[in-house]
């Protein structure tokens, strides 16, 4: 049986100690988040995530979710609902969302703390409520006073739920291919008419309504990206007044047959002339997408967070018990047939793999998402810029790489449990099936790469760049007299230089070449990845030093640094020597000669 528990004393280490979030948000002025409250709300996450969503994760990969081709209802796994009702009625639903709109008014930051533990318990079923917040945002940003009130609150009430409909079958990442219709109609709405695919929660039974918020061109609208908006189209029309009527023209064609994520219903959406309503302006569209996808990027990464950690707690638990073998050094349980396997070198090899790179994630995730706070809360103008910069930077970093990590984590703790963990009764198999999807949806790696260094690099002067470097710089500066830091400063500032260099070194090729952007780009992703886990990993190595924290947790991540340092952070050689070679070994093969 996989088990699941939510990882609190590094949660609120990560939280508190090292991004110091309670300072942060006694600055910017959210006075509902005092610690005794945080305290509070993460010990009943905790018990919501591991009592409710937990048990139900492997009914929602055996079962998964039933479609209705009569009626293109969608019905989900058993269990499903009564958690969604319980999620409302805790008041989960609304814990970022503006009070104005009946949420609580919290920070996005400390939201994301309950959202890796609804990920680790049940991905699934966390993607039922995942698309609501992207809903809200653009809402909350782009929408009209009457859309705020009509659809808004219902959203942030748990009543209603919201997708995002990009996707085409004839385009998904190049949305200026996009072929859905956008018709005026008399009374100032629109009818919507085309079909989208890879719907998540297009369809389901938890909630009476669901708005979905569809790119769509209008008949005057230029071509390309600029003439797309956006429309908010619910299953039941809504008027002005907010009132519910009849069955709009929008239906479920079939629901996607997957890898993972079975009990999240991946949905074809038909729209067939379907009461619609503008939201933005017209051929803005991108702009109100980007507001959702913005935060949507980093939720995805959070899912690979969680995902790894539910993973390595099996694995590390399984590492323990497992008898197998004695230690090449000699017996460390003589009083047993055979050691436990956590005593080999290769098992802790990827045990502490696992462990390096989601407490590294951890912090680097949770700082990403406190720019989001400092965005929406900061009254100086030039913080609000560099937060913006920063925060644009560093969100390809953090859906990529932990997406990616999550993969790789849930392969090694599979690996962990030998021929145990390829079948179905320790569930390991569908942590590994369910992380293989987070790499993909809203926008896959290479999209996130050729994001980060062909926008956020080469495009935006590298800005979001500088702000990160400096802060190592800073940091590396203040601490350069630390005897105990001094093997992790080094390394440190000597990856920073290198990455400052890597980055004018590309920019110089693409100026002759822009193919060398897309060639160095996945790579230049990781190499990023790893030196910022590198900083976050001396900075917690710094706060346990000066912490009033355990012997045993300044042991652990001292340890754990000394890990990553020796046997992580080297891929960078690795990916630097691939940026570098440029782009001729991907080109130079004739497309014809790639079967010969």
């Amino acid at each position: 049986m996989n088990r699941y528990e939510a990882p609190l004393r590094d949660i609120r280490f990560a939280l508190f100690d090292v991004v110091g979030i309670e300072a942060l948000y006694a600055r910017l002025g959210f006075a509902n988040a005092q610690r005794d409250v945080m305290d509070a709300v993460l010990d009943e996450g905790a018990k919501f995530t591991q009592t409710v969503l937990a048990p139900l994760n492997a009914v929602g990969d055996e079962i998964g979710c039933k479609y209705d081709k009569d009626t293109g209802a969608v019905t989900s796994p058993p269990g499903f609902l009564r958690a969604y009702e319980q999620f409302v009625a805790g008041g989960w639903n609304g814990l970022v969302a503006p009070e104005q709109f009946g949420g609580q008014g919290m920070p996005e930051s400390f939201g994301v703390a309950l959202k890796e533990m609804i990920d680790a318990s049940n991905l699934a079923w966390g993607n039922y409520p995942l698309l609501s917040h992207g809903a809200t945002e653009a809402l909350k940003h782009h929408g009209e006073t009457w859309q705020q009130d009509a659809f808004l609150r219902p959203i942030v009430e748990g009543r209603w739920t919201g997708t995002m409909c990009l996707t085409e079958a004839h385009c998904g990442t190049d949305l200026g291919l996009l072929k859905t219709r956008a018709v005026p109609n008399a009374d100032g709405s629109f009818a919507i008419s085309g079909t989208k695919i890879f719907i998540t929660a297009g369809e389901h039974d938890l909630t009476e309504n669901i708005v979905h918020l569809v790119l769509a061109r209008l008949p005057d609208a230029p071509a390309g990206t600029r003439g797309i908006s956006m429309f908010i189209v619910p299953k039941m029309k809504v008027g002005r007044d907010g009132v519910m009527g009849e069955r709009n023209a929008v239906r479920c064609g079939s629901i996607e047959h997957k890898m993972g994520i079975h009990g999240s219903s991946t949905c074809v959406m038909h729209f067939d002339a379907a009461q619609g309503w503008l939201i933005g302006e017209p051929n803005k569209g991108l702009m109100a997408m980007f507001t959702m996808m913005n935060t949507a990027r980093l939720a995805v990464g959070i899912q690979g967070l969680g995902l790894a950690d539910r993973a390595y707690q099996n694995a590390l638990a399984y590492a323990r018990d497992r008898l197998q073998m004695r230690s090449l050094s000699g017996a460390k349980f003589p009083d047993k047939p055979a050691d436990p396997i956590i005593v080999h070198p290769d098992v802790r090899r990827m045990l502490l793999t696992c462990k390096s790179l989601i407490e590294g994630g951890r912090l680097l995730s949770y700082h990403a998402a406190s720019l989001v706070d400092v965005l929406a809360a900061a009254t100086d103008a030039d913080e609000k810029r560099r937060a913006d910069e920063l925060l644009g930077f560093l969100t390809p970093i953090v859906k990529a790489c932990l997406t990616e990590w999550g993969v790789e984590c849930t392969y090694h703790a599979l690996q962990c449990f030998g021929g145990h963990g390829y079948i179905a009764e320790h569930g390991m198999e569908q942590l590994a099936r369910d992380a293989r999807i987070t790499t993909l949806y809203e926008g896959t790696t290479g999209i996130q790469a050729l994001d980060l260094l062909g926008r956020k690099i080469m495009q935006l002067q590298g800005v979001g760049l500088q702000h990160f470097l400096g802060m190592i710089q800073a940091f590396c500066t203040e601490q350069s007299g630390n005897a105990a830091l001094a093997e992790f400063i080094g390394p440190l500032a000597e990856r920073a230089q290198e990455w400052q260099a890597l980055t004018m070194e590309v920019g110089r090729k693409a100026m002759s070449n822009a193919d060398e952007v897309g060639a160095a780009a996945v790579d230049y992703l990781f190499y990023s990845g790893y030196v910022a886990l590198a900083y976050w990993w001396t900075r917690a190595v710094a706060t346990v030093d000066l912490g009033n924290v355990s012997n045993d947790l300044k042991t652990a991540k001292r340890e754990t640094a000394r890990f990553y340092f020796a046997r992580i952070l080297p891929r960078t050689l690795t990916h630097a020597a691939a940026i570098r070679s440029g782009a001729s070994p991907l080109l130079a093969l004739d497309p014809a000669l790639f079967d010969s």
